[in-house]
């Protein structure tokens, strides 16, 4: 296996990094699919969670990724994957189960609360009432 060039040892890290606790957690949900010896792979999976992680906390564009990372087209693929083939949903799933078991909760929720909110625009609005007022006085 080619030895990755982004490697998290190798930089300094960011708040935004996953840490070995966590990295257990999702490793396992993370390489579904992926071969850990793949000869094509230039960065680990985890620094392409780094990344993901970085640019979700700072809200920053792809392009101004940190050099220190891998690259933004990588991350960027990886993340269109993983949101595809539901790697998220996955992740998001376990963690959810994780934390409700630890609380000696039933993992599948009894109840749920679906919260709408209407905002009135204008008094006046849409087609019809544009179209009435736009008629010439006559």
């Amino acid at each position: 296996m080619n030895q990755p060039s982004h490697n998290r040892l190798s930089r300094k890290a960011y708040k935004t990094d996953l840490t070995d606790a966590q990295w257990a957690r999702i490793q396992p949900l993370i390489e579904v699919g992926h071969r850990p010896d793949h000869w094509r792979r230039v960065h680990s999976l985890r620094e392409i969670v780094n990344a993901l992680l970085y640019q979700l906390r700072t809200g920053c564009a792809w392009e101004h990724l940190p050099h220190d990372l891998p690259p933004k087209g990588t991350v960027y693929d990886y993340f269109r994957r993983w949101t595809q083939d539901g790697t998220f949903q996955r992740i998001h799933d376990a963690l959810r189960d994780q934390v409700r078991a630890s609380q000696d909760r039933d993992i599948q929720p009894s109840a749920a609360i679906v919260d709408t909110q209407s905002v009135k625009s204008t008094e006046k609005g849409g087609p019809l009432a544009r179209s009435v007022t736009m008629e010439p006085k006559g």
